[in-house]
């Protein structure tokens, strides 16, 4: 054991040692390192409850602002109150209280094997790889009927994955509006996506067709007086043709077979009423957690 006149005598001798001394250095540096670390770790593990509820609010604001809900006289939270969260099976396109609607969080479930399946590469035209088993849907009520539906979609563009919100009247095939919340799509080209133009083009163009057949792709150019079946045409985003791929791409899995299709069809084969597996579910419920 060394007394504290012996370790005093090392700490001296130590730091007396020349700047460039290799094991003065090596030590600074791995002491540096040991300090910085804990101090990241700690600002992390305080800061993550704030973290969560800062996405959470972003969140709640993206879906909002798809569904046209703005008061600037109340909270997002008070806003939210007219929307009602539900998780889905996807592959039925039922509600469902197999999960809980308050701690479900469809992107890390769509990671679980457990959870998820594996899209094979007819199914997967969106480039995700795989889909949750679940989903949510955000129900838009207008006193007690639904105006609006909420669906959250996402799928490869140009350079990244490109994660939304699609929104729809209640007629379930009439598009209101998309907004995408996170990408990293090239600015001044696939970027675009964030124009509130480009986003405005979408509302009131229909995704089936009258023999129910999907038809909504963005085009080369624009929609102008002599384009065919204009409703089911977008504004192709200029000099992003991959992008304007993707994003024609995604909508089209979303709101298909593999995706919400069986849910819309459901949807619009009961106006709405479709019913949980288990229990009729009317009570409001928070916006789920699903964290990018």
């Amino acid at each position: 054991m060394l007394n504290s006149r012996q370790l005093n005598s090392k700490q001296a001798g130590f730091l007396n040692l020349p700047n460039d001394n290799m094991f003065k250095t090596i030590a600074v540096a791995i002491l540096l390192c040991l300090v910085c670390s804990i101090i990241v770790s700690s600002a992390a593990v305080l800061l993550k409850p704030t973290q969560v509820a800062n996405q959470l609010l972003d969140k709640k604001n993206n879906i909002l602002t798809v569904a046209g809900i703005a008061d600037s006289s109340k909270t997002v939270d008070e806003l939210f109150e007219q929307i009602e969260t539900k998780v889905i099976d996807i592959e039925t396109g039922e509600y469902t209280d197999a999960v809980d609607v308050e701690s479900f969080d469809q992107l890390r479930a769509s990671k679980d094997p457990a959870t998820s399946i594996r899209l094979t590469k007819e199914q997967d035209i969106a480039s995700i790889v795989t889909r949750a088993n679940y989903a949510n849907v955000y129900l838009v009520r207008d006193g007690g009927a639904v105006s609006k539906i909420v669906l959250p979609i996402k799928g490869y563009g140009l350079w990244s994955t490109l994660y939304g919100f699609i929104a729809l009247e209640a007629d379930a095939n009439t598009v209101s509006s998309i907004t995408f919340y996170d990408h990293k799509e090239t600015p001044g080209l696939g970027g675009e996506v964030d124009n509130p133009k480009w986003k405005a083009s979408w509302n009131g163009k229909k995704l089936d067709d009258p023999q129910g057949d999907y038809e909504l792709t963005l085009i080369k150019g624009t929609v102008g007086p002599n384009t065919p079946e204009p409703e089911y045409k977008i504004d192709g985003l200029a000099g992003a043709t991959l992008t304007s791929n993707g994003v024609t791409n995604l909508v089209k899995f979303w709101m298909g077979q593999d995706g919400f299709g069986p849910y819309l069809k459901r949807y619009k084969s009961t106006q709405g009423s479709v019913q949980t597996k288990s229990a009729t579910e009317t009570s409001q419920v928070a916006v789920t957690t699903n964290l990018n």
